[in-house]
């Protein structure tokens, strides 16, 4: 592979290792702050010890993903010189303001860990509530270089320099709002999955009348409600996303479903796979008008086509496929959620089926999966730009050799760090056995 190849491979790697432990760094507070709330709405000591067991779990991650994140910004500043230049300039200001948002995350999780038994009931959500703040802050602002990519703005490129630059404007660029919602509302369905697939498998390896398999039932029906309700959210917000595309990225959608002519009362293309040869979407299935719809609210809204852009400037056609599969995700999770409330709630049932359980099982790493197939849609889907229709990633890789030997130097990194992660989970909870919380109460500080 030549510069550009190898410098997207790693820092494509990097990201994709990273975004695993700051997505659960952004979601399990919200489910701690839940169970804390719960707790002194219910006084059931149940989701006290929730809280303090989730909690010890995002310790654990939070300490992977500092490092990882820190690698991630030494990889920026290594492979991409020219990006850098302009983020300085024009966008260093969510990356400062970020440093105070992650010092408000740890101070408010050290007063939350270490003191929470002697605060108020009051004070222990606020904490609580601080730290999903800070670490929900610290998403947004990061994943709004991101955005800033797709939208630039703030600056002009005159002579190769960069003239006019108003940070402000670049910090607020036109896909601020609808990326920062959708990072956080992707964040939270995410963590609350997680929850969802260790409470559903603890809960079959457990009988009904178990005192550990009414516990997990607890954090399961949680799970799901808080999971339903942002992956709902998540879609309502793509389809403000779809619409942001339509106006700022036409190529990117037109990618995205496969549409090559221009047209009014386009079709959504659902399944199958982009044929350039034959510019369709062979084995998807077309629903008539909807792509019009989702992208201007109106069947008879024109949607451009990728024949429209120079070939040179198309997108890789294969992220027709990441989207729908996240789309098919997201979907799928918001009928697991509604199963689940209908089975406990509306049928009166005490447990689920066998197989309702394993799909409970599968969507944390579902939903996990869906927001990789997210990130390296976005990423991916807009190349061959770094800042959109203003650099090209290949006016901006580094010119450094070497750059396999780190590839193959961070991949292990990654490995050391996703092994010491499971080591470390799987000691401290066999060390802490639930059974053991629910016999002596489970205060913080034992």
């Amino acid at each position: 592979m030549d510069n550009l190849q190898l410098a997207r491979a790693m820092f494509g790697t990097t990201m994709g290792f990273h975004i695993i432990f700051a997505t659960l760094g952004v979601g399990l507070p919200l489910m701690i702050l839940g169970a804390e709330i719960l707790y002194h709405w219910k006084k059931d000591r149940d989701y006290h010890i929730m809280a303090q067991r989730w909690t010890k779990g995002f310790a654990v991650l939070l300490g992977v993903a500092i490092p990882s994140g820190t690698i991630a910004g030494v990889q920026l500043s290594l492979l991409w010189p020219g990006f850098m230049e302009v983020v300085g300039k024009v966008i260093a200001l969510p990356f400062q303001i970020e440093i105070f948002a992650f010092l408000l995350e740890a101070l408010f999780m050290s007063i939350y860990v270490y003191a929470a038994d002697r605060l108020s009931p009051g004070m222990r959500i606020l904490s609580v509530s601080l730290v999903a703040l800070g670490a929900l802050a610290s998403a947004v602002l990061i994943t709004n270089v991101h955005a800033f990519e797709g939208t630039p703005a703030g600056f002009r490129i005159e002579n190769g320099q960069v003239v006019d630059v108003d940070p402000w404007a670049g910090f607020f660029n036109p896909s601020f709002a609808v990326t920062a919602v959708h990072v956080g509302l992707s964040a939270y369905m995410t963590g609350a999955f997680a929850i969802a697939s260790v409470a559903a498998y603890k809960m079959l390896k457990h009988r009904r009348g178990d005192r550990e398999f009414a516990f997990h039932r607890k954090a399961l029906m949680m799970s799901l409600a808080i999971g339903g309700l942002f992956s709902l959210g998540t879609a309502l917000n793509g389809h403000e996303s779809a619409q942001a595309l339509h106006e700022h990225q036409p190529e990117k959608l037109a990618a995205a479903e496969g549409l090559f002519e221009t047209q009014a009362y386009a079709p959504l293309a659902i399944g199958g796979f982009t044929d350039e040869a034959t510019q369709s979407v062979k084995y998807g299935i077309e629903v008539p008008w909807a792509l019009s719809f989702l992208a201007g609210n109106r069947f008879d809204e024109v949607v451009k086509g990728l024949n429209d852009f120079p070939r040179e400037y198309w997108p890789p056609l294969y992220i027709h496929t990441l989207f729908n599969g996240m789309v098919g995700i997201g979907s799928l999770l918001i009928l697991l959620s509604i199963a689940g409330f209908v089975w406990r709630h509306l049928m009166k049932r005490e447990g689920f089926p066998r197989w309702l359980m394993w799909l409970f099982i599968a969507s944390g790493p579902l939903a996990m999966i869906g927001i990789e197939f997210g990130w390296i849609f976005a990423c991916t889907g807009r190349q061959p730009w770094v800042l959109y229709r203003t650099m090209l990633t290949a006016d901006s890789v580094t010119q450094s050799e070497n750059i396999g030997l780190l590839f193959v130097l961070f991949v292990s990194i990654y490995l050391l760090l996703g092994i010491a992660t499971v080591v470390v989970l799987r000691h401290y909870f066999k060390r802490h056995p639930l059974k053991k919380e629910l016999d002596k109460g489970g205060t913080f500080g034992s």
